[in-house]
Formats: structure tokens, C-alpha cells, sequence
């Protein structure tokens, strides 16, 4: 069986959270289930969605699937806020597909702040000794996990001056993910775990098990 799954997100840096998504649905599929995953990128369309439930729509035109993600950070808003925006959208869209909402309770880079070896290894310097602010006890409770995370990986690289000005952070947060094999850690934090659970019952309704 394939699965085919899409994720909507508020950005083009939380595509990563395809490596958590991933993780998830292995964990409770198991090894007989192919997992196809789509980031819904639509910057290239001619007219640009302007609301989450356009976003929706043009998702699933675009990238079809048995499952779509809809990623929204909460930014300080409680958590249950974003929920509730996401289930107002899926509404307004019309479409009939099996939805699970993925908020973090600050941003997406929070939940790549607990592997030191992966923040080395995607800054291109695995054997460093540098100290960085990885991993973190409360990624859930810091201000910028963002900068946190930025900053860590230029700590990571070991370069100074020119070399360092020209280190592309941005392409290090995509490749953090892809060192990480085992996201099991995440489950002390409440919005991971909210969203395993979402994904358990939903997976159970479907009849996937």
C-alpha cells in the first residue's frame, strides 16, 4: 500500500517537518505501508492563495493525497487558537479529506533543537567541539527557537569572517532533519505528543492499522 501525504505549511523553511511526519507514520504503520510525502509549494502559481482554505485547495489540486498536514505555528497564541483556524479553513475548503493539524508551540525549529550531533553534522563540522546552545531542556519555551537554532549552527561550523558570512543557514535547518533518524525525544514536549495522538486516532478511524 501506498500512502500518499501533503503537508501545507506557513512557510518553505517547515518542509521539514516531512522528516517528523515521516517518523510518526512509520512508527505506528510499520514497514508494509510506502510513504509518499509532498510539501505543497505554491510559490510558482500565477495567482497566489490568499487565505489558509485557498491554501488548502490549491494543496490538494496540486498535490493530491490520502492525508494532508496543515502546518501552523502558534507564535505565542495558544495553541488551541491555531487548531481552531485550521478546522475553520478545512470547512471553508470544501474538501473531504482525513486532516491532522501540526502546531508547535513556538515554530518548527524547536523541534529540531534537541540533537546536537545533527546540528554539527548539517553545519559541516560533525567532529567540532564548540559549544552550542543544543540540545535544549525547553524548546517549547524559547522566545526564537529560530535565531537559537541559527546561531547554533554557525557556532557548529567552526568558521569565522568571510568564510562564516557566507555559510548558508538556511540550506544547514534543512539538512538538520535529514540527521536525525529517531524523533523520539520530541515526545516530551506537549504539541509533539498532541500531535502523535491526533495522528494514532486518526490512523485507527481510517482502519490503517
Amino acid at each position: 500500500m501506498d500512502l500518499h501525504i501533503t503537508l501545507v505549511s506557513d512557510g518553505s523553511s517547515d518542509q521539514v517537518l516531512l522528516h517528523h511526519l515521516r517518523w510518526l507514520l512509520r512508527q505506528h504503520l510499520g514497514a508494509g505501508i510506502a510513504i509518499q510525502a509532498y510539501w505543497a509549494d505554491l510559490r510558482a502559481l500565477r495567482e497566489k492563495p490568499r487565505t489558509l482554505a485557498d491554501r488548502i485547495v490549491a494543496a490538494t489540486t496540486y498535490y493530491p493525497c490520502d492525508l494532508l498536514f496543515v502546518h501552523r505555528d502558534a507564535e505565542g497564541q495558544p495553541p488551541q487558537t491555531r487548531r481552531d483556524e485550521i478546522e475553520r479553513a478545512i470547512h471553508e475548503s470544501g474538501i473531504k479529506l482525513p486532516v491532522v493539524a501540526v502546531v508547535p508551540v513556538r515554530m518548527t525549529e524547536a523541534w529540531l533543537l534537541f540533537s546536537e550531533s545533527a546540528v554539527r553534522r548539517a553545519a559541516g563540522n560533525p567532529n567540532g567541539r564548540m559549544a552550542i546552545p543544543v540540545p535544549h531542556s525547553d524548546p517549547e519555551g524559547i522566545a526564537d527557537p529560530k535565531v537559537l537554532l541559527h546561531n547554533a549552527l554557525r557556532s557548529a561550523s567552526g568558521l569565522s569572517g568571510r568564510r562564516l558570512r557566507r555559510f548558508d543557514v538556511g540550506w544547514a535547518v534543512h539538512r538538520v532533519a535529514d540527521y536525525i533518524e529517531d524523533f523520539s525525544p520530541l515526545r516530551a514536549l506537549t504539541a509533539f505528543r498532541t500531535l502523535e495522538d491526533e495522528l494514532v486516532r486518526l490512523i485507527q478511524r481510517q482502519g490503517w492499522t
